[in-house]
């Protein structure tokens, strides 16, 4: 049994990131809980097939094999933000799977490289739909081909490596397979709440948190739940590119024309259309005053784009490229996060809070717990419907600028670049500790 893939439509490319693609495709049963580190089974020697070489001599220390259940070019997230800052040191091999497709008669792997981060190798895996639901065939499948990967045209680039896990699903795989040096698991959310999420997640985290030698949570509710599995688990949650979405405040950002004729004030959303947000909260806020527009800016998943609200002053804009974020924000009078508050959201800690401080706007939530305890200095929290449309009427007429200018400061002081370091510090320090081999800073 596998993930079920996540569908979206296609977007816009830009000059910074390649188009929009999208996936959450993963794979079933259990391993051993050894932990003892092996070298890659099956190695071939050097052959006269071409390989690919890294191209910043620079790159230091350890690789890194990333295994993700979304894919690069989808919504540009946390896996995103930390690789690619993390691939200005390490050469680096990210594993995707595509959702399965019914005219392949065999598993197919495609590699590719971005000549803005040249240390980043991207494996695309894609199965045939009728072999989707054969669990051990899938993970035998892509361990194979991953292996012929590494041995092939990437020989001698991801020798003893770190295994950096987001996808639970992945561990039986890949676990003691790649001759890894560590095992880190970074937690980004509770897949196991997901719409769609498989049987077996449950069992593959437990094993994942057994085996893993680091753990980082996105969020303190989860280091809440995952500390009690592992003893070396740390909370870093989501960091901010204060500069990229600092555009939103520059003169000369340009407010796109999709928000230029609707009426203001516009109260807008940024993000992944799913099953956490609270579409019964978006009809009254459409409701409470005719004169507001009510934008939402995102891919539409796991839920029939049919059955999303319309209201005359209700816009769904669909996905946007990461570079053009800024200047809709630019646009939004407030910014929006409309969760719900379900099991979804329990454990959410949002990437976009930070985002929408960087812009100097004004921030409006459901109680998710996260943000309430990380952000409730700066965000305004609303504990139900009537006073999520209050905290708009209130905000509106009179902004807190002091709580926007905390906001600036909260953004400032998280940038993406000091989280990932204090990471790299946590692995570095237990390498040195079990490898016999310190790691220089």
């Amino acid at each position: 049994m596998s993930y079920a893939p996540i569908f979206s439509e296609p977007t816009l490319t830009d000059p910074e990131f390649t188009k929009s693609l999208n996936s959450e495709a993963f794979n079933s049963r259990t391993t051993t809980n050894s932990k003892k580190r092996t070298r890659s089974a099956g190695r071939r020697p050097k052959s006269a097939r071409q390989t690919i070489q890294p191209q910043n001599s620079n790159a230091k220390e350890f690789p890194i094999i990333v295994h993700c259940h979304l894919c690069w070019d989808w919504v540009w997230q946390r896996p995103q933000q930390f690789i690619s800052r993390l691939a200005k040191r390490h050469n680096i091999l990210f594993i995707e799977t595509l959702p399965p497709d019914s005219s392949l008669a065999a598993p197919l792997a495609r590699f590719k490289k971005l000549d803005h981060l040249p240390n980043l190798t991207i494996l695309s895996i894609q199965f045939p739909l009728w072999r989707w639901n054969d669990g051990a065939y899938v993970d035998s499948e892509r361990r194979r081909l991953v292996l012929d990967f590494i041995n092939g045209p990437a020989a001698g680039q991801f020798e003893n490596p770190v295994q950096w896990f987001y996808d639970p699903m992945a561990i039986t795989a890949f676990s003691e397979q790649l001759g890894e040096i560590a095992t880190v698991y970074d937690c980004m959310d509770e897949l196991s709440k997901f719409r769609g999420a498989p049987p077996q997640i449950l069992e593959r985290e437990a094993e994942l948190l057994k085996k893993a030698d680091v753990v980082f949570t996105g969020g303190r509710t989860l280091w809440d739940s995952k500390s009690k599995s592992n003893q070396n688990c740390h909370f870093y949650g989501c960091g901010v590119d204060s500069a990229h979405f600092g555009r939103a405040r520059e003169a000369a950002t340009e407010i796109p024309t999709e928000l230029i004729g609707l009426k203001r004030p516009i109260l807008g959303f940024f993000g992944v259309v799913d099953e956490r947000m609270d579409y019964e909260l978006l009809s009254k806020l459409a409701d409470a005053n005719p004169a507001w527009s009510v934008a939402v800016v995102g891919p539409v998943l796991k839920v029939d784009p049919n059955s999303l609200p319309k209201r005359s002053n209700l816009y769904w804009l669909g996905q946007r490229a990461y570079s053009e974020l800024p200047a809709f924000c630019k646009g939004f009078d407030l910014c929006l996060m409309p969760f719900a508050l379900n099991e979804s959201t329990e454990f959410i800690n949002p990437t976009k809070a930070l985002e929408y401080m960087a812009t100097g706007r004004m921030i409006i939530s459901s109680a998710v717990p996260d943000v309430v305890r990380n952000f409730g200095s700066v965000v305004k929290i609303a504990a139900n419907h009537e006073e999520f449309i209050a905290l708009c009427k209130r905000s509106l007429a009179e902004p807190d600028q002091d709580a926007i200018n905390r906001g600036l400061e909260m953004a400032a002081a998280n940038i993406w670049e000091s989280i990932v370091a204090k990471m790299e510090k946590h692995i570095e320090q237990f390498l040195s500790q079990n490898t016999g081999s310190a790691v220089a800073a």
